[in-house]
């Protein structure tokens, strides 16, 4: 009936999911950057152990001692230190990296079904495509039950969650700005020159995160495999939106305009006989309700999880941001330039964040962790990566349009910094963080009891279901 929203990188953590899954709703981990935070939870110590214990059960034994003898430091980094991180994904990815994303997107769903018998999801997006095959393997390794998909139009997902399964190879193509039609580079992956003599899988359902009903109807008739329900996300929700049809217009504060053009006719969803969950400022008993009087299956709820103890937002910001609800100053931002993807992104204002404009211009630019990189097709006809976050001149001579980096923000550093994973530069400085939140910020002090500064999932379960 409610499916916790996959928010990520890292706050929708393990617990949270754990926490969720154990009221018998839908946890929902977050599989982005699972390999920089098995890494860097590695080069804190692992304090409480958890990610060893982990690994402890992990399949392929020697596979989790050359993570931990490479990337473990007992009792943590001194301070100050910058992390270690590992390479950049790329088409020709070498076998460490590969590993790093089997184990880490292992140890994060192993770790939320500890300890009790409900399913739970991880969520990916799908712009981020060069991790994918070997994360979701990891994933399914660990018995992930569900996974979930939007940010873009993920219809070779089904088929491929149908071959890991089976320990069958897999390849991914990716999305090439200038490649030619037939040409198209593609991810390779074979499961089993890393996990061989393995029993099949569980072959997890697959949501698919969509904003319109033509999309939906895409990925129920043109996926490779079956799609088993959808997740229908308005643009109240946080993270990235889809952009508004049609020509793109802004308010007066710089925010894209959402119009009818932008609604999803619900009767319609429901001629595809598939499941399907409402997305997007949902959090209430009422909204609950009404979506199942529409014939959705239930609801999909991410920022008011977001802010709950469980979840993996450093307590600093959470902190904040929840003592600006309860004054009735919180606000969000719609920003349609921060996302190097150029989709609209949600941010939560917040001093000290990039949401202001001096940390910003403070910042000098950098791009090495490279997820949301945009991969090219040069001239001579090689590969190339660019980001419209990185250094203004090296975008340019990539080929890219300077205007594309006005005011694009390194979304890969400031989520990391968001649950408390700070990259360290030369001389101390600390990567800044930029919270993203749904509309729904404004409001998620409804969950705060009186005398009481914070909230555990359990006690948004049960407001939502009313019990």
């Amino acid at each position: 009936m409610i499916i916790q929203g996959g928010m990520g990188a890292g706050v929708s953590s393990w617990r949270l999911a754990k926490a969720v899954s154990s009221m018998k709703q839908l946890g929902v981990v977050s599989g982005v950057a699972l390999d920089i935070l098995l890494v860097r939870r590695l080069q804190n110590g692992d304090p409480d152990g958890s990610v060893r214990r982990a690994l402890g059960h992990f399949p392929i034994r020697p596979m989790a001692e050359r993570i931990l003898e490479k990337y473990f430091i007992p009792g943590g980094r001194s301070p100050g230190t910058p992390y270690h991180s590992s390479p950049m994904h790329s088409l020709t990815q070498p076998r460490s990296l590969v590993e790093l994303c089997i184990v880490g997107n292992y140890v994060e769903v192993f770790l939320a079904k500890e300890g009790h018998a409900e399913p739970v999801g991880i969520n990916y997006l799908e712009k981020i495509q060069m991790p994918h095959l070997p994360s979701i393997y990891g994933a399914m390794l660990a018995g992930v039950g569900f996974v979930l998909m939007g940010a873009g139009i993920a219809t070779r997902i089904p088929g491929v969650l149908d071959r890991l399964a089976n320990h069958e190879s897999v390849s991914y193509e990716l999305a090439v700005t200038g490649a030619e039609a037939g040409n198209v580079p593609a991810m390779q992956f074979n499961p089993r020159d890393f996990v061989p003599d393995h029993a099949p899988l569980l072959r997890p359902r697959f949501l698919a995160i969509v904003s319109s009903n033509v999309l939906a109807a895409t990925m129920a008739r043109r996926s490779t495999g079956h799609v088993d329900g959808f997740i229908i996300e308005n643009p109240e929700a946080g993270g990235h939106n889809a952009p508004p049809r049609g020509r793109l217009q802004l308010d007066d504060a710089g925010q894209p305009v959402y119009g009818e053009k932008d609604l999803v006719d619900l009767a319609r969803i429901a001629e595809l006989e598939r499941p399907f969950w409402l997305a997007g400022r949902q959090a209430t008993p009422e909204k609950l309700q009404a979506a199942l009087a529409a014939g959705a299956a239930g609801i999909q709820v991410g920022t008011a999880f977001a802010f709950c103890e469980e979840s993996g937002l450093a307590p600093e910001y959470r902190d904040a941001l929840l003592q600006k609800a309860s004054m009735k100053k919180a606000a969000v931002f719609t920003d349609p330039q921060a996302s190097p993807t150029s989709f609209p992104f949600k941010v939560a204002e917040l001093e000290g964040t990039l949401s202001e404009e001096e940390v910003y211009r403070a910042r000098t630019r950098v791009c090495d962790l490279g997820f949301l990189r945009e991969v090219f097709r040069a001239g001579d006809g090689s590969i190339g990566y660019r980001c419209g976050a990185e250094p203004v001149d090296a975008y340019v001579a990539k080929g890219g349009d300077i205007a594309d980096t006005v005011g694009r923000k390194c979304l890969c550093n400031a989520l990391v910094a968001n649950i408390g994973f700070p990259q360290i530069r030369k001389g101390g400085y600390v990567e800044p963080a930029l919270v993203t939140a749904g509309d729904d910020l404004v409001e998620i002090a409804r969950f705060l009891r009186p005398g009481h500064h914070g909230y555990q999932a359990r006690e948004v379960v049960e407001a939502l279901l009313n019990v």
